[in-house]
């Protein structure tokens, strides 16, 4: 019986020892869009929640076929989130890594990309 007090006294305390503290963390994605033309659609995919890989999350128009505009706010402990933008269902940059995105210390991050350019 002590054995088992002991074991979950041991367990809790190693469970509860893993947690990572959370923050909210917020990024503007600003995505410039000027070489691409015919656009019906655009969006961004994300590792993190509220994004998904299944699905876009859209994008509204700042400046109708050049910019593009939303805000996005995470919940996470990690100092980065990965992400890809998507025009009329076609995802960029293919067989390249994710764009990774760092959050800043401050509240908010903006995130400014050009359509299929890592750089």
């Amino acid at each position: 019986m002590r054995n088992k007090v002991i074991g979950a006294c041991l367990f809790i305390a190693l469970a509860s020892s893993c947690v990572q503290k959370t923050y909210k963390r917020t990024v503007v994605f600003l995505l410039d869009t000027k070489e691409v033309k015919n656009i019906h659609s655009v969006g961004v995919r994300g590792i993190d929640k509220p994004l998904s890989w299944d699905y876009d999350r859209p994008l509204p128009a700042l400046k109708k076929d050049s910019t593009y505009k939303d805000t996005v706010s995470f919940f996470t402990g990690y100092k980065f989130t990965e992400v890809k933008f998507v025009i009329n269902d076609q995802f960029e940059l293919k067989n390249q890594p994710n764009r990774r995105v760092y959050f800043t210390d401050g509240d908010t991050t903006v995130y400014r990309a050009v359509f299929n350019r890592s750089k």
